[in-house]
């Protein structure tokens, strides 16, 4: 057999494959992550008693839309580089959008006040706590986006690995949020970016191995 009917013989049995079958892996392997992440706040952390007044103060939405942009931004960004040949640059880049703004925030909270009240704004009462947790709770979203990229054909592993850990991080952080009651600005950009940019950086170095082809 000649090697062009032979490349004409495996062609001919390819299928098209869905558009929607890239964010449709994606997203099943974050739910099950997000859903074991949850759990895991609720059981071991509790969700914060005072949900419910909470969400009626704009502290509390900066925090969830914080976070959840992030989030979405990561997920575009991971579905673009599980595509071969596919560009992300843009993608990526919005990353940084949420984050500036969330800086704004915090300069104009802690302008002008007593250093004090700065430290305060800053640390909180769970700063040393915070990123880890963040953390810990990003790990079934991390396996569950790993698996999911394990599936697909990513060409740079470790930038999708990476992006994969924000993602992973900012839904993680999300669903902390529902536990946590620190809601100053200059707190969330620092300690909660921090726990973030732990699982993204995770990511990037777990990627170069797990994700390579």
């Amino acid at each position: 057999m000649k090697t062009d009917e032979l490349i004409d013989r495996l062609t001919g049995q390819l299928a098209p494959v869905s558009r929607a079958a890239v964010p449709r892996t994606l997203a099943f392997g974050l739910g099950a992550g997000a859903l074991v992440s949850f759990a895991a706040m609720w059981l071991w952390l509790g969700i914060r008693p005072d949900l419910a007044s909470a969400a009626a103060t704009s502290a509390y939405w900066m925090k969830f839309l914080y976070t959840l942009s992030l989030g979405c931004f990561a997920f575009w960004a991971v579905e673009r580089l599980a595509r071969p040949g596919s560009g992300s640059r843009v993608q990526m880049t919005l990353l940084a959008i949420p984050l500036v703004v969330l800086l704004i925030l915090a300069f104009i909270q802690i302008d002008g006040v007593s250093r004090a009240t700065r430290m305060h704004l800053m640390m909180g009462a769970s700063s040393n706590v915070c990123p880890w947790r963040i953390a810990l709770l990003s790990l079934p979203l991390f396996a569950g986006a790993f698996w999911s990229l394990s599936k697909l054909a990513p060409t740079r592993p470790i930038v999708a690995g990476t992006m994969a850990g924000l993602l992973a991080g900012a839904f993680g952080a999300w669903i902390y949020a529902f536990h946590c009651d620190e809601s100053a600005a200059p707190f969330v950009v620092i300690w909660y970016t921090l726990g973030i940019a732990a699982v993204g950086a995770l990511g990037g170095a777990l990627g170069r191995f797990v994700l390579r082809w």
